[in-house]
């Protein structure tokens, strides 16, 4: 599975957290995906599906209380499995912060960088453990403390 970007948008469509995998992609292009993206999404009702194509892929979308999340994948992949990834890093989340929320997402944003790097490697599923994926945020948070500050 390729996942060419991740995204975590607040309801008023402003983004907290960008990941993109691809590199072919320009800052510009990056920005008007993500505004396309972003509207697209945050528009529809929630009796839509959570699957939306856009420019020859998917994006999966889910609403966690005031946060969207939402993926984007090759048109042949699975749904499910990002549907499910996106689950799994909402609740490794959700433990590392006892109930998660935007505050915490861009008050910590290294610590919250370094959970989605420990799922996600080059746009594939690297990790699907939330205990491995704390385990490793609480050793280097560890070893080098101010890690999680930056």
């Amino acid at each position: 599975m390729t996942i060419k970007f991740l995204l975590m948008v607040n309801k008023q469509g402003q983004t907290r957290l960008a990941k993109y995998t691809d590199p072919s992609m320009t800052t510009e292009q990056k920005r008007s995906l993500e505004s396309e993206v972003v509207r697209k999404c945050i528009t529809r009702s929630t009796e839509d599906c959570s699957v939306v194509e856009h420019r020859g892929f998917k994006v999966i979308y889910r609403r966690y209380a005031s946060l969207f999340f939402m993926m984007g994948i090759d048109e042949a992949e699975n749904e499910l499995i990002c549907m499910e990834l996106c689950h799994c890093l909402v609740e490794t989340l959700d433990k590392y912060f006892k109930n998660v929320c935007e505050l915490d997402i861009m008050m910590h944003i290294a610590s919250v960088h370094i959970i989605v790097d420990e799922l996600l490697a080059n746009g594939c599923i690297a990790e699907t453990s939330k205990v491995a994926a704390l385990e490793t945020l609480n050793t280097m948070t560890k070893t080098d403390p101010e890690a999680a500050l930056l």
